[in-house]
């Protein structure tokens, strides 16, 4: 049957390779908007339905409008971006940090697309190669987030009323952060200046790179299940709670997703816990694995997962032993696929990483609290400056030993002549 199809031609040949150009080289100006544009509107509409629905859910519609429903859905989208809102006169600050890492993976998504759509833009690739000056992506990325940040910032300003009184300050900054922490560097890999960027970097960057991201990697995940164990320990506790809220179907659903949305929030303070620092649930409380003083508590089923009051027990205190071999592990697994044979060399990535690795910890740490009600409740959060002491020490003293460790294990691999 391959008889029967027409042979390909070179001119079918050119105009298949030009319209492999066009679609890589779409007019940047506009779709760097439009994916800016789109991303901040697309995941807004999916807020919007989530909330009349929940409206629907939680009373048929019998109370209220769909408009107020409407309005409650963007302010929730609005606290993704750190804009804060006022309840009943109580202001609340924390930022629900689930809903930031969904809507970063769709502005991650859609900047991948961007990059795509305008990669033939600037100079080709022997041009980049020569060192020749490419703004393309810096452009990109501008545009993207003068989209995005504009939309973000009206729907702040329609959405929001004295009573609620979002900042729309706070919205613009967040949404700043975002592009440049999310969509640049998509917009980046989808054009390929990532790549090439890359090859230029020394081989040392590189490493210390992938030594961050494993060991905050593993880290997350290691707070992660202590969070859990924590939780199933007291499971009752959590189970109590729900039943003397007496939810119904639609309470039971809206306290589900609001759990899911604050457990990146859970994960880090269960990170800061384990890392001695602690954190706190209130004025006047702190949660360590030394001591415990806490006071009247909110009823949420999260909050099953905190110890009881008074001095834990002694075994407790080894809880800090995990970040510094959790760093050793991660360190020594980069450096295993990643050898070097200089001792220096070998220190000085270990420690590098776990010193990186500990500051991102802190600033995450540090936008993981705030106020969450009134009273006693306007200071609850990791404690970020003692966190970021204990998270460089831990995690570089932690990538020093692992650097100097898988040093000695290639060079001892390898025979004496090779070694020197």
């Amino acid at each position: 049957m391959s008889s029967l199809l027409p042979p390909r031609t070179p001119d079918r040949g050119r105009v298949a390779d030009d319209l492999h150009d066009l679609r890589h080289r779409r007019p940047l100006v506009a779709v760097a908007l439009l994916g800016g544009i789109g991303t901040a509107a697309a995941t807004l509409v999916v807020c919007l339905a989530i909330g009349i629905l929940g409206w629907f859910i939680s009373d048929m519609g019998a109370h209220g409008e769909p408009s107020d429903a409407l309005r409650v859905a963007a302010l929730g989208w609005l606290l993704g971006h750190g804009s804060g809102v006022v309840v009943s006169g109580v202001a609340i600050t924390l930022v629900p940090l689930g809903l930031t890492l969904v809507l970063a993976w769709a502005m991650w998504q859609v900047a991948i697309r961007v990059g795509d759509s305008v990669s033939l833009h600037g100079p080709d690739a022997n041009a980049l190669a020569d060192g020749e000056r490419d703004l393309t992506v810096p452009v990109v990325a501008g545009l993207f987030a003068l989209g995005y940040t504009t939309t973000a910032v009206a729907t702040a300003i329609i959405a929001g009323t004295p009573e609620t009184a979002p900042s729309v300050i706070g919205v613009f900054a967040w949404s700043v952060g975002l592009c440049i922490v999310v969509a640049l560097p998509a917009i980046a890999v989808g054009s390929g200046r990532a790549a090439l960027w890359i090859t230029l970097l020394p081989r040392a960057a590189v490493d210390v790179l992938v030594m961050v991201r494993s060991i905050l990697v593993w880290w997350f995940a290691v707070s992660t299940l202590l969070f859990f164990a924590a939780l199933f320990a007291d499971f009752t506790t959590s189970i109590n709670v729900v039943s003397q809220l007496h939810l119904d179907v639609g309470g039971i659903i809206l306290y589900s997703l609001l759990a899911v949305l604050v457990l990146p929030n859970a994960v880090l303070f269960s990170s800061a816990y384990a890392l001695g620092p602690g954190f706190s649930v209130g004025v006047g409380t702190t949660v360590t694995p030394t001591a415990v003083t806490l006071g009247p508590l909110p009823m949420f089923p999260m909050l099953a997962a905190l110890p009881d009051n008074g001095a834990p027990p002694a075994w407790v205190a080894a809880v800090m032993a995990l970040g510094p071999l959790t760093a050793f592990v991660a360190v020594c697994r980069v450096q295993r696929r990643r050898p070097t044979l200089r001792w220096s060399e070998g220190a000085l990535r270990g420690v590098s990483a776990g010193v990186v690795a500990g500051l991102l910890l802190a600033v995450l740490s540090g936008i993981a609290g705030g106020a969450v009600g009134p009273g006693r409740m306007l200071d609850v959060g990791p404690y970020a400056g003692q966190v970021l002491v204990n998270a460089i020490a831990f995690f570089g003293l932690a990538g020093l030993l692992a650097g100097l460790t898988m040093t000695w294990w290639h060079r001892r691999s390898l025979p004496a002549d090779a070694s020197a």
